[in-house]
């Protein structure tokens, strides 16, 4: 199981700092959300500080785009330096043509599901993505409960992937702690981004390795 720590829940005071504790502490993806206060209730930051915070570690820039016309930013933020970008099958840019964007960048596609959609909406484009992201919580605020129903959707996917024989991620994203993470790796995940149960732990590193063993 792979670790992304959600910068969102953060210091954003000292966030360069925050990037450097949780990668000493293990991390092995930095997931940063991107939001425009359109497509989701709240506002982030851009790709201008994500190029700043690229300067703090080599681990892996993973991009989540919680924006309405993700096809018009997707230069700006593989110039930043994001490795992965994903963006929402519920926006308003053509898919096909936002994929082929990321594509010609040389960064790795991910698309990503609400807790409302069907799962069945990203099989067109399954063999394209290097990762599916399954919302498991509504997407735009930190700290939220998670829904263990979106493991049926894992579970489908993972299905699928592999009647395919493809090497596609499955990353879930929210309300990831020590009491939901074994359920989350049952069904299938690969990659779970944790934010208050790193970033409000006492100690980073002995919170990333706890959810590690659980999923053992």
């Amino acid at each position: 199981m792979l670790i992304a720590p959600s910068l969102l829940s953060c210091d954003f005071s000292v966030f360069r700092d925050e990037i450097i504790r949780v990668d000493n502490a293990g991390a092995d993806i930095m997931h940063l959300d991107v939001m425009d206060g359109h497509f989701v209730p709240n506002l982030t930051f851009g790709a201008p500080v994500i190029k700043k915070l690229r300067l703090a570690t080599k681990k892996p820039f993973d991009v989540h785009l919680m924006i309405s016309e993700p096809h018009r930013y997707i230069g700006d933020f593989a110039a930043a330096g994001a490795d992965i970008i994903s963006f929402h099958t519920e926006c308003d840019s053509d898919i096909d043509e936002t994929l082929k964007l990321i594509e010609e960048k040389g960064v790795k596609p991910a698309l990503a599901i609400k807790p409302g959609t069907a799962p069945e909406v990203v099989l067109p484009y399954l063999d394209r993505l290097y990762m599916v992201l399954v919302m498991t919580v509504e997407p735009g605020f930190g700290g939220q409960s998670f829904m263990p129903d979106m493991m049926a959707k894992v579970e489908f996917l993972r299905k699928e992937i592999k009647a395919r024989g493809l090497s596609t991620l499955i990353e879930v994203d929210g309300g990831i702690a020590k009491d939901t993470i074994a359920t989350a790796a049952k069904a299938g995940v690969d990659i779970c981004v944790a934010g208050t149960a790193v970033f409000g732990a006492p100690d980073a590193k002995e919170a990333i390795d706890e959810l590690r063993a659980l999923c053992e």
